[in-house]
């Protein structure tokens, strides 16, 4: 049971960036010497809220105190002060120091004005040997497994006395052993009265270590609950809104008349898989039909979506193109096979947005036919207006700069791209997020057109209701493994949730 006193208390936060309310009077607590964890899709508040706390940025109201001292004027410096440690995903260590310079750097013993190497490096074998870390000291960082890096940071952590200890997906890059290597410090942290929140996307692993869960859902405060108290399908409807209460009937679009059954794969993978990404899995694409991926923020979703257009190397399985007899290994080879991915990171893997809408929408194809084979001044403007006519796209100028087009129209562009090369395979991931209604209404149509006209396509989003609407098939993720690929032949969303959830009965 949580101690009476809080040891993190944050009041009524309200935080706002232009046009978005980050957070929405929020109320957050933790107790010594629990574990809690930080749940919300993908916008809910949570890194603003984690950074409130850590200083990283000042809430335009509310308040913040931890061990009953108020956070004012707030900075990493004055939270660390506070007794707020925290450790992010990629570490932030410096990998050619070595283990000790990283653990003390900044408090190293002195003797005078020198530095007492000997002393120093006896303090990290104490706070190393306090955590049961078989690791030398002397070490040099960048020579260790990440999983043993990241433990480094947790050291570096609590040498600082940390009152409240921050774990910022800790867990992302790890297998199973070495997730099991950190819980184990994590226990050992609790038992001393450290509070942890953890932050983490895998619901097995929050179900495992966390002793109280805070959801979050677009900015604003949803419940606070023990974990024991709350089963995991209600966890994912309080994370991902009610308004899913209400498409339980959702009628999945009837493909059964249009390349139905015997419609010839575009591509097979077999155990193809991504150490440290995702579980080897086996996959169909078909002519005429859309695949949707279904999961969690950090299920796995985009990992999939990346090995299947060979963005990603795999580390097991192969991928194979129907009727080529060879294995895909490149995106250039994808590109040649008519396999094309639209990135959900539009921004720096989509568009360039220093081009024209005409430059944007014929670059892949430009690509495609090699710089020696230039497409003509006249075709570009018959291409370019042909996809900005059928796509409605505005404003309708082919030289327009895509930075000044809506996030929408920006979306139509990187479409059109695709378009403009007949793809085979289309993997879209997250089409319609950030666009407005009438925008997102018109993806959708296009995906139902492209695919009663022989396209296969994969369709990935976070919009359960679209997922339903729009796939003849559902792969749902869970945690990092494909848990189940079935026929959307009247699924509902309960049943979905239920797999995504992984626990409970609905």
């Amino acid at each position: 049971m949580p101690a009476a006193t809080p040891v993190v208390e944050m009041r009524d936060v309200t935080v706002t960036f232009p046009g978005v309310r980050a957070l929405d009077g929020v109320d957050f607590r933790m107790f010594p010497g629990e574990v809690h964890s930080l749940m919300g899709e993908n916008g809910a508040g949570k890194s603003t809220l984690v950074k409130a706390l850590t200083g990283a940025l000042r809430p335009d109201s509310g308040s913040i105190a931890v061990d009953g001292r108020p956070l004012e004027q707030a900075s990493p410096r004055k939270s660390q002060a506070l007794g707020v440690s925290t450790v992010y995903q990629d570490t932030n260590l410096l990998p050619t120091l070595s283990v000790t310079e990283n653990i003390m750097l900044g408090r190293e013993s002195r003797w005078g004005p020198f530095i007492d190497r000997s002393a120093t490096q006896a303090r990290a074998r104490a706070l190393l040997k306090e955590l049961a870390l078989d690791i030398d000291p002397a070490a040099e960082l960048g020579e260790l497994p990440f999983a043993l890096q990241q433990l480094v940071a947790v050291a570096r952590a609590i040498g600082i006395d940390a009152k409240v200890l921050v774990l910022d997906e800790p867990t992302a890059s790890l297998d199973g052993d070495e997730v099991a290597d950190l819980f184990r410090v994590i226990r050992h942290l609790k038992r001393r009265g450290t509070a942890i929140l953890f932050v983490s996307h895998f619901l097995d692993q929050v179900y495992e270590i966390a002793d109280r869960l805070t959801v979050l859902r677009d900015g604003a405060l949803v419940g606070e609950y023990r974990t024991d108290d709350i089963l995991r399908i209600e966890l994912v409807h309080k994370m991902i809104g009610p308004q899913y209460a209400a498409i339980e009937d959702v009628a999945p679009v009837d493909f059964s008349q249009q390349f139905a059954g015997d419609s010839g794969p575009v591509v097979e993978a077999v155990g193809l898989g991504r150490r440290g990404r995702v579980a080897p899995f086996d996959f169909v694409a078909r002519e005429g039909e859309v695949v949707g991926i279904a999961g969690l923020l950090g299920s796995g979703r985009t990992e999939v979506a990346r090995l299947l257009s060979a963005v990603d190397r795999p580390d097991t399985g192969r991928l194979r193109v129907s009727g080529a007899g060879r294995r895909v290994r490149t995106p250039r080879t994808a590109l040649r096979h008519r396999i094309v991915y639209a990135s959900e990171n539009r921004q720096n893997e989509g568009i360039i947005e220093s081009f024209s809408v005409r430059d944007n929408i014929l670059i892949a194809l430009q690509a495609d036919r090699g710089w020696y084979r230039p497409i003509s001044r006249r075709r570009q403007e018959e291409l370019a207006t042909s996809y900005i006519q059928a796509l409605n796209i505005r404003p309708a100028d082919p030289d327009a700069v895509v930075r000044d087009l809506s996030g929408g129209n920006q979306q139509k562009v990187l479409l059109a791209r695709w378009l403009a090369i007949a793809p085979r395979l289309l993997i879209l991931d997250e089409p319609t997020r950030g666009i407005d209604i009438g925008t997102k209404a018109e993806v959708q149509r296009l995906v139902n057109d492209l695919a009663a006209n022989g396209m296969a396509v994969v369709f990935i989003s976070a919009e359960l209701d679209e997922v339903l609407r729009l796939s003849t098939r559902i792969v749902v993720m869970r945690d990092r493994e494909m848990m189940a690929d079935i026929a959307n032949d009247g699924a509902s969303s309960g049943k979905v949730l239920t797999m995504i959830a992984g626990g409970g009965a609905p």
